[in-house]
């Protein structure tokens, strides 16, 4: 019985110990998975959580304030400045916690008594208008945000805000910056203004951009609300490039969010700098040309054709042939972008530049006139070709097979279609000229209308059913840049506004036809204008318009550098090309005695308004003839006659051109220093009659 007892509580021993050893072993087991877990805890923490955790750390202890980044500079193409910015000193607030809007008001009139004793009279601001940017409703800034009172400070009210600061709770002098302009107006519509962020992200025009650069959350990158930033041209187009970084401001905070410390400050970075394919000399001159002769043909002799009164403004664009690169951009009148100045322009100002401060070469302007009766008596800058139409015209006639370079017509001065009657129709050339025999070149010459309606508008309908002939006649258009976009990525470029299919809906297609033949359906911008007159010379080559030879980042590093850009090539036979060249070829006032040869074409457009029927000058041409460098294209509103209200103005440009930089190869001002002049041969000048035509009511 006892050893039975015995073996018994053996056993009893031996599970016991085996329960011991397990639970012994299931105790390190688990200890050590407990601290294998903690150290791989310990390790996420470490080596991938930590710089989050760091981040959020120092944003507990910290409050970063953005200073507001250097805008790069806007240069012409031989280096001059034309959009810089410049250091400033301003003024900004920073609101403390609990400030009271009695204790705002009460600041604000002692800062209105240091800007009045020592500021500049033309920087005045009123009490109102100190409180109104301090916002203390937090109604455009965050809590943090410091807010520009005033900027451009003269030394007096620096002197005084350092040596008082501690009368000035919140007030701060910081360096800032200022957009300047060139004062000679350089292209100002085509390089743009600015304005503040907090305008931009609101303006229903550029709000879709600037709301996507409000979302970022990278603070060098983040806006801010009195930032200025591009609203137009190329400060728009290149607001990324051109803006830089934002420097941070961080100030230390205890645990009742009040600073308690200096600031750790991170510079900004200054953005990049552009320098445009425009070249000022050239620029200027296009400018001054179209002024000047506005001025003459307004004042000209009544008994004299040169004899425009309504004219008032004037377009050019001057671009190069082969690289598509932009020389010149004129629309005149202008207007000195420096009113932007600080981003804020005044209601008066602003009244002021209003009908001016688009782009008129890439979009329709109206001109300022008394009252909306009268300016429904005027055109915009977006006019039908009338003449400069009918080398294209001819092409289309030419591939389509209506007519080949052997065909010749009798041209009777007259050509008429539609129903007898009252419906008839009919097409007449300037003065009702009868111009006889002729072929497609000679026509172009003469600017013969019944030609163009007649043998190509006309034809075209018979060829095509319905009004699939004016589709055909769109494709075309189409392929030398009318009624599409030239590819300029300049914000609000218009395509144009196309007329013939509506004609085609509600007249006929062989009106809609009959009328485009002679440049009476569409209205095109100069800038189209110009992209057609390249593709001419270029014989079917459209090329992108460019506007910038290079981007250059802060240290001289060329970051970008655009390249010629051909959009679509137009395949058609040399002796179609060569028909429409010789004729290009005859001369035209404003021409006489120049040193290179060009081919041209004048048009005069007829547009109905509410006062009756107005006549728009045209011009295209290009030059030298033999292998062209530059094109140009000029529109001068209720100019009268293209070859006496816009062909002068494009023999400026070219002249400019030629002495600046060489429609040769070299610059011919240089011959003047001894280098020798490149001999051409000149084109003679042909009297200025009006060479376009137009409708029964004779639009030329």
């Amino acid at each position: 019985m006892t050893s039975q007892r015995t073996e018994e509580e053996q056993k009893r021993q031996i599970v016991n110990r085996r329960h011991f050893s397990f639970r012994l072993n299931l105790f390190f087991f688990s200890t050590f998975f407990l601290f294998s877990v903690l150290i791989v805890q310990l390790a996420i923490l470490q080596f991938v959580k930590g710089p989050e955790l760091k981040e959020q750390e120092t944003s507990l202890g910290s409050r970063p304030v953005q200073i507001p980044p250097i805008r790069g500079d806007i240069y012409d193409s031989s280096g001059r400045k034309i959009a810089y910015s410049t250091a400033t000193q301003s003024i900004y607030y920073t609101i403390e916690t609990g400030v009271k809007e009695e204790d705002a008001v009460a600041l604000a009139k002692k800062l209105n008594e240091v800007f009045v004793k020592y500021g500049d009279p033309k920087e005045a601001m009123t009490v109102e208008d100190i409180v109104k940017q301090m916002d203390i409703t937090f109604r455009l800034n965050s809590v943090y945000t410091p807010r520009r009172i005033k900027s451009n400070l003269t030394n007096r009210e620096i002197s005084y805000f350092m040596e008082n600061r501690e009368q000035f709770q919140g007030i701060e002098v910081v360096e800032d910056s200022i957009r300047n302009y060139d004062k000679e107006t350089v292209a100002v519509q085509l390089v743009g203004y600015l304005k503040k962020f907090k305008s931009a992200v609101t303006s229903p025009v550029t709000q879709d951009f600037y709301e996507k650069k409000a979302e970022s959350k990278d603070p060098t990158l983040q806006y801010l609300n009195e930032e200025d930033v591009g609203m137009d041209g190329l400060e728009y187009m290149y607001q990324d490039l051109l803006r830089g970084k934002n420097g941070v401001k961080r100030y230390p905070v205890n645990s009742l969010d009040r600073i308690i410390g200096p600031p750790v400050i991170t510079k900004p970075q200054k953005g990049n700098d552009i320098y445009m394919t425009i070249n000022r000399a050239v620029q200027l001159r296009a400018e001054k040309a179209i002024v000047d002769h506005i001025n003459y043909i307004r004042n000209a002799p009544e008994s004299t054709a040169d004899r425009a009164e309504q004219a008032r403004a004037g377009y050019a664009v001057a671009m190069e042939v082969k690289t598509g690169k932009v020389i010149a951009m004129a629309s005149m009148p202008d207007y000195d972008p420096n009113l932007w100045r600080g981003g804020r322009i005044s209601p008066e100002d602003y009244a002021n530049i209003q009908s001016i401060q688009n782009n008129g070469t890439i979009r329709e302007v109206y001109q300022k006139w008394p009252t909306q009766e009268e300016a429904n008596k005027h055109p915009s800058s977006l006019v039908y070709l009338g003449s400069t139409q009918k080398p294209l015209t001819v092409l289309v006639g030419l591939a389509e097979k209506l007519i080949t370079p052997n065909t010749f017509y009798n041209d009777t001065g007259v050509f008429s279609f539609g129903r007898e009657g009252r419906y008839r129709v009919s097409i007449r050339n300037s003065q009702n000229r009868a111009y006889g025999r002729m072929d497609p070149s000679l026509a172009i010459e003469k600017s013969s209308n019944p030609f163009m309606a007649e043998m190509i508008g006309n034809q075209l309908y018979r060829k095509y059913k319905g009004n699939e002939g004016v589709k055909v006649w769109d494709k075309y258009v189409k392929q030398f840049g009318l009624g599409v976009v030239t590819g300029s990525g300049l914000l609000g470029e218009s395509k144009g506004v196309v007329d013939y299919f509506y004609e085609a809906e509600n007249a006929s297609a062989q009106s809609a036809l009959i009328r485009s033949s002679f440049g009476q359906q569409a209205r095109y911008t100069p800038l189209q204008l110009v992209q057609y007159a390249a593709t001419l010379a270029n014989r079917g080559k459209r090329m992108k318009p460019i506007f910038v030879n290079k981007i250059v980042d802060p240290n001289g590093n060329v970051i970008e550098q655009p390249k010629p850009e051909v959009l679509n090539t137009v395949e058609l036979p040399e002796a179609y090309w060569q028909e429409i060249e010789r004729g290009m070829k005859s001369g035209v006032q404003g021409f006489e005695g120049v040193n290179y040869t060009f081919n041209r074409k004048t048009g005069t457009s007829q547009q109905t308004t509410s006062a009756g029927d107005v006549e728009n000058a045209v011009f295209i041409s290009y030059a030298p003839a033999e292998n062209p460098v530059l094109a140009v294209a000029v529109v001068v509103p209720e100019g009268g006659y293209g070859g006496r209200g816009a062909a002068p103005i494009a023999r400026q440009i070219f002249d400019a051109y030629d002495e600046e930089i060489g429609l040769y190869g070299k610059p011919r001002k240089a011959s003047s220093a001894g280098e020798p002049e490149t001999a051409a041969p000149a084109t003679p000048a042909a009297p200025a009659a009006g060479a376009a035509a137009g409708t029964a009511a004779q639009a030329r």
